[in-house]
C-alpha cells in the first residue's frame, strides 16, 4: 500500500470513529444510527448530478449492499444495549477483518505478502486486545457482535467487488447510500409510529448530518482505497478506527482508560508499521 492509500484510510477511520462516538452519546441508539445513515444519503445527494451513473453490473451490489447496511445497524444498536462498548466493538470490528483474511483467498483470489498478511493478523490481535478491558456483557452481547462481524466482512466482499466494477468507486458509494435510511426508517415507524420517530428526528437532526457526512465519506475512502489495494488488507488498516474510538472517549467523553488500551495501541501501531514496510 502506498503511503497516500494508508494516509486517506486512516483518515477514514478518524471520521469512522467520530460517528459512532455521536451514536454512542445518544439516547436512542437505533434511531440516532438511522438518522446517520439519512445523514450520509443527505450528504450524497447533491453531487449525484456530477457524476456518472455506476455501471450497471454493479446495480444488484448496490441492492444488497443496502439490505446487509440495514442489518448492519440494527446490529449495532442491538449489541450497544446488550453489553459493554468495550467488548462489543473489538469484537465486531477486529473479528470482521479476521474474516476477511482467511478467504480472501478464495473468495477474490487475492494474495498477501507476507509482511501485509503480519501486520494484517497484528492489527486485528491488537483490536482484539481491547475486549479485555470491558466490564460487563454476556453471551447475548457476544452473539450480536460475532453475528455483526459476519456482516461486516459480507457488505465489505460485496462492497469491495461492488465498487470495482463500477467504474467509479464515489459514485457507487453515493448510490449505495441511498437506501438504508429508507429502510432503517420504515422499519423504526412501523415499530414506534410516526409520531415518536419524528419527535426524535426534530431534537436530534443535527446528530444525523454530521455524522452521516463522516459516515459517508468514511465508507467512501475506504471503497476507494479497495481498489488500488486487496480488500482484506484495506479492511484491516481501516479498523484502526478503536483508536480514534478510544481516543475520543478519554478526552471528548471523559471515559476511564485502562492499560489495555494503551497496549492494544501499540500492537495496532506495529501493525500499520509492519503493513507500510510490506
Amino acid at each position: 500500500m502506498s503511503l497516500d492509500v494508508i494516509a486517506l484510510v486512516l483518515f477514514g477511520a478518524l471520521l469512522h470513529a467520530t460517528w459512532n462516538a455521536i451514536i454512542k452519546a445518544g439516547t436512542d441508539k437505533s434511531l440516532d444510527a438511522a438518522l446517520v445513515a439519512a445523514g450520509g444519503a443527505v450528504t450524497a445527494l447533491p453531487f449525484l448530478a456530477f457524476l456518472p451513473l455506476p455501471a450497471s453490473a454493479a446495480w444488484p451490489f448496490i441492492g444488497a449492499s443496502a439490505i446487509l447496511q440495514f442489518a448492519y445497524f440494527q446490529l449495532v444498536a442491538a449489541a450497544y444495549r446488550a453489553g459493554d462498548i468495550g467488548l462489543v466493538y473489538p469484537l465486531m470490528r477486529g473479528v470482521a477483518p479476521l474474516i476477511i483474511v482467511s478467504t480472501s483467498g478464495f473468495i477474490l483470489r487475492e494474495s498477501l505478502s507476507g509482511g501485509a498478511l503480519i501486520g494484517t493478523m497484528t492489527i486485528c490481535a491488537g483490536i482484539l486486545t481491547l475486549a479485555f478491558e470491558a466490564r460487563k456483557g454476556g453471551r447475548q452481547a457476544i452473539i450480536l457482535a460475532l453475528s455483526n462481524a459476519v456482516v461486516i466482512a459480507t457488505y465489505t466482499y460485496v462492497d469491495g467487488v461492488g465498487a470495482r466494477i463500477s467504474r467509479n468507486s464515489i459514485s457507487y458509494t453515493l448510490w449505495m447510500s441511498l437506501l438504508p435510511p429508507v429502510l432503517l426508517f420504515a422499519w423504526a415507524i412501523s415499530r414506534r409510529g410516526i409520531n415518536a420517530v419524528a419527535a426524535h428526528v426534530r431534537y436530534n437532526w443535527w446528530r444525523g448530518l454530521v455524522g452521516g457526512g463522516g459516515s459517508i465519506a468514511s465508507y467512501g475512502l475506504a471503497l476507494w482505497a479497495m481498489t488500488r489495494a486487496p480488500v482484506a488488507t484495506v479492511a484491516a488498516l481501516r479498523e484502526t478506527s478503536i483508536l480514534f474510538a478510544l481516543v475520543i472517549s478519554v478526552v471528548v467523553l471523559k471515559e476511564r482508560s485502562s492499560v489495555w488500551r494503551y497496549v492494544a495501541g501499540t500492537i495496532i501501531a506495529a501493525g500499520v508499521l509492519a503493513m507500510k514496510l510490506a
